[in-house]
């Protein structure tokens, strides 16, 4: 099919295109609907596929012949229109609630409105400031690793003290299950007293306890299904045993030969180095490339990105999150359980990645345009070349009848903006763990005060 296509773009995340198809190609399409009706039915009198044009007007009727080829014309002129103006829609294009039918022998016009992501402005299009880890190990990293290997050598010892509990303590309690917290109950569990690993209101039931003592603690929990609202109650019976205290060994060379293998702490604190630098060579590419793109996602002048777009790149996020899930072999219901987080603030803070995913990428969008950047046909054949396709030509056309290329063309000019802004980048080092340990000691320091 040769097409002619014109656009224009009377609204930022809009692009109106006029489609002429020729009259021979109406034409061929006409025809093709003739003979699928003929093929697809049994028109008595008549061998399947041999049934005249008047026969099956009578029968079928004209306009729902004229109808069948108008939808497959469109079908097919949907891709082309796409390649050729380069753009990847957010949704199906809209050709209006009642489409005209192609008529024979007349070239066929038509009108589709397209919505397609926004064209964003940047505050800056210079290179981005940023921090980073430095490559070689610090100090502070070697520490904190030395301290996560330790940690599993902590035991839990019984607080001598007769005080109450505190948030935040470690603590071995009977739980009886009364209603709705089978999963809670059990003997002399041992638990982190936070409310960010148990429901709110048992962490302030148990807060103020002593050893020894028994407590009812009760709370309900509400949630949306469809219109209706769902409420659950939980009623447990708590037995505070004991409060524990952390006990960690200090770090000496018998230790370090006994638990970890090495004759000396040094010989320890050189292995560990080494592993955190291998790991560094693997992770700080990344973490580089995740930083200038959120620097330069900040940078959108524009308030507000449109609903239709932040929802397309929400759907993604959710899929790729739940074929993340069926890999490992569990159900949305299942990580949310585990983790006692609630449906809405998993949507909700799901919709706040789509928003900063949908954010940088029109920043790249925006970058890539100021710079120039094009996807090649040689880029795009590359690209086919690296995801390991053997028939590259073959899947190239693939992608094109079905109207993705643009997408991959799209996702060439954004790797490239990502590249650039990579190697331009203004970096400073920074020992980031060394000031976080200080922030921490410092508002230690200022709660014991």
């Amino acid at each position: 099919m040769n097409i002619t296509v014109t656009a224009e773009r009377p609204e930022n995340d809009k692009v109106v295109a006029t489609i002429t198809v020729p009259a021979a190609d109406v034409d061929s399409y006409v025809d093709k609907a003739y003979k699928d009706i003929a093929r697809r039915y049994q028109f008595q009198g008549f061998r399947r596929g041999r049934a005249p044009r008047p026969v099956i007007d009578g029968i079928v009727g004209r306009e729902a012949i004229l109808a069948d080829a108008t939808n497959d014309l469109l079908n097919d002129a949907q891709p082309i229109m796409l390649d050729e103006l380069d753009i990847v829609p957010v949704e199906r294009p809209d050709y209006g609630e009642d489409p005209a039918l192609v008529v024979e022998h007349e070239d066929y016009v038509i009108t589709a409105t397209i919505t397609v992501p926004p064209t964003v402005e940047l505050e800056s299009y210079d290179a981005v400031d940023i921090n980073m880890p430095p490559e070689e190990a610090t100090e502070a990293e070697i520490d904190l690793q030395i301290n996560q290997l330790l940690a599993y050598q902590t035991t839990y010892e019984d607080v001598e003290d007769d005080r109450e509990v505190a948030e935040g303590d470690i603590i071995t309690v009977d739980i009886a299950n009364k209603e709705g917290a089978d999963d809670l109950a059990g003997k002399n569990r041992t638990m982190a007293l936070t409310s960010d690993s148990l429901p709110e209101e048992l962490v302030a039931g148990i807060v103020g306890m002593k050893k020894g003592e028994t407590k009812e603690v009760t709370w309900t929990r509400s949630h949306m299904h469809g219109d209706h609202e769902h409420v659950h109650n939980y009623d447990v019976e708590v037995t505070l045993n004991a409060i524990k205290q952390a006990v960690t060994p200090e770090l000496d060379d018998e230790l370090a030969k006994k638990s970890f293998g090495f004759d000396t702490v040094d010989e320890l604190r050189g292995a560990v180095k080494e592993e955190i630098e291998e790991d560094k060579k693997r992770s700080l590419p990344n973490l580089k490339e995740d930083r200038v793109v959120e620097e330069l996602g900040k940078r959108v002048t524009d308030e507000e990105i449109p609903e239709a777009y932040e929802n397309q790149v929400f759907q993604e996020l959710a899929n790729e999150f739940l074929t993340t899930l069926q890999r490992q072999g569990m159900s949305l219901d299942m990580y949310l359980g585990a983790r006692q987080i609630d449906t809405d603030a998993f949507l909700a803070d799901l919709h706040q990645q789509a928003a900063e995913r949908a954010r940088q990428s029109l920043a790249l969008d925006a970058l890539a345009k100021k710079l120039g950047f094009v996807a090649s046909e040689d880029d795009v054949n590359e690209e086919f070349k690296k995801a390991g396709i053997e028939d590259i030509a073959a899947s190239i056309k693939e992608f094109t009848n079905d109207g993705r290329i643009s997408a991959i063309r799209e996702s060439i000019r954004r790797t490239k903006a990502v590249q650039w802004l990579v190697e331009n980048a203004n970096v400073t080092e920074v020992d980031e763990v060394a000031e976080r340990a200080a922030a921490e000691e410092e508002e230690g320091s200022a709660d014991a005060e």
